[in-house]
C-alpha cells in the first residue's frame, strides 16, 4: 500500500473510532437537544394525541402522525417547517392557528427547542 493511501485509511479509522465510546454526544438539531426532546415528548404526552413510532404510549389518532415529521415541509397546513416556526408552533399553536385541536403548551424556549431537535430527527 503507498503511504498516502496508508494515512488515508488511519485517518478513516481514527474518525470512526472516535466516535465510538461510552457516552456519544447528544445529536444537536435547531439548537436543541434531541434526546431530551424525546424525554419531553413523553413527559408531555404528545403520544396520547399523536402517533410516533418507536415511543411507549404514542398512538394517538387525535393529531397527525408525527413519523417522518422531519421530512415534512408545512406545519400545521400553514407554516414552512423551518426550526424557528416549529419552536413557535410548539410553544404557542393557538397564536399561529387560532381554534385548532393543539392545545397550547407551557413549554419553556429551551424545552421547545429541544421537542423540535426531536420532532426533526424523526426522518
Amino acid at each position: 500500500m503507498k503511504p498516502v493511501a496508508a494515512i488515508a485509511c488511519l485517518g478513516l479509522a481514527a474518525a470512526i473510532l472516535a466516535g465510538c465510546g461510552p457516552n456519544p454526544p447528544p445529536r444537536r438539531l435547531g439548537f436543541g437537544d434531541v434526546e431530551q426532546g424525546k424525554i419531553i415528548a413523553g413527559r408531555e404526552a404528545c403520544g396520547s394525541c399523536h402517533l410516533i413510532s418507536g415511543m411507549q404510549q404514542a398512538d394517538g389518532l387525535v393529531g397527525p402522525p408525527l413519523d417522518a415529521f422531519g421530512r415534512r415541509t408545512v406545519i400545521a397546513g400553514v407554516l414552512p417547517n423551518t426550526t424557528d416556526n416549529l419552536t413557535r408552533w410548539l410553544k404557542s399553536p393557538q397564536a399561529v392557528v387560532p381554534g385548532n385541536a393543539m392545545p397550547d403548551t407551557r413549554l419553556t424556549d429551551q424545552q421547545a427547542r429541544d421537542l423540535a431537535a426531536f420532532l426533526e430527527s424523526l426522518q
